[in-house]
């Protein structure tokens, strides 16, 4: 029965929690925002982008991961509000078209705008919560990583090492705030029927060949990576921190 479940119907009741959600307009952050919601939290999506389609609950603000004073001030608004922060999900993250080419061929700009939003964007985003999660002693901080962060292909030198690093961030910050009741894990999701894949796959002739490759027989989907997040910030995964858990069929 397990293997026909819908993806997205795990159950745990996150009534009270408060969560903050990077890049949560769309994507695996829109499925984690949406399972959150679900499960009873008051959930907050900070990106560039606004998602005409969220649901009244979720609270969106502008928010540019890249500049440490943007995180901030977002920080501090919420704070203001809801007084704590139970989670932070460090999801938003790029890897654009322009992207794809050989370490000596990458425009410097591209190279920059990826560190800046995929590596600097983590670390700003948790120096900003980690003053109230330390004052509260409590807090978990997801990282979401990828199944690039373990095995590589072309043309991806330097989205993969960045990737890596976020597993990095997660065990270093993980032995770094323990002590502080603060859990930091990360999530390594494979590929994942989102816009960005889809687009990337029909430039390449579609996501047949890729399906075939997984053991399973297909990609997955959003809802899946938000299920794995669901139980990494939940009471059943108390006693994990510094884990990367990969959800890549």
């Amino acid at each position: 029965m397990a293997a026909n479940r819908p993806a997205g119907t795990v159950k745990f009741d996150n009534h009270g929690r408060v969560i903050v959600v990077t890049g949560g307009a769309s994507g695996i952050g829109g499925a984690i925002c949406e399972a959150f919601i679900t499960s009873g939290a008051s959930v907050v999506s900070l990106d560039i982008q606004r998602c005409s389609s969220a649901p009244s609950q979720l609270h969106q603000l502008d928010c540019n991961v890249a500049d440490p004073r943007d995180c901030q001030a977002a920080l501090d608004i919420l704070i203001d509000r809801y007084k704590a922060i139970d989670v932070l999900v460090n999801n938003a993250a790029i890897q654009p078209a322009d992207s794809y080419h050989p370490l000596h061929e990458l425009d410097e700009a591209v190279i920059d705008r990826m560190i800046a939003i995929n590596f600097r964007g983590y670390m700003n985003m948790a120096r900003a919560v980690l003053p109230a999660m330390i004052g509260q002693g409590s807090g978990v901080i997801v990282n979401v990583a990828s199944g690039q962060a373990h095995r590589t292909a072309r043309e991806v030198g330097v989205y993969g090492p960045i990737k890596s690093a976020s597993v990095m961030q997660s065990r270093q910050w993980a032995v770094e705030y323990a002590r502080q009741g603060i859990r930091v894990v990360s999530v390594s999701p494979g590929a994942i029927d989102t816009p960005l894949v889809r687009a990337s796959l029909e430039a390449q002739g579609g996501s047949e060949a890729l399906a075939n490759r997984h053991p399973l027989g297909r990609i997955g989907k959003p809802e899946e990576v938000a299920d794995a997040v669901l139980f990494l910030c939940s009471d059943a995964a108390s006693f994990i921190t510094g884990a990367d858990l990969e959800v890549d069929g």
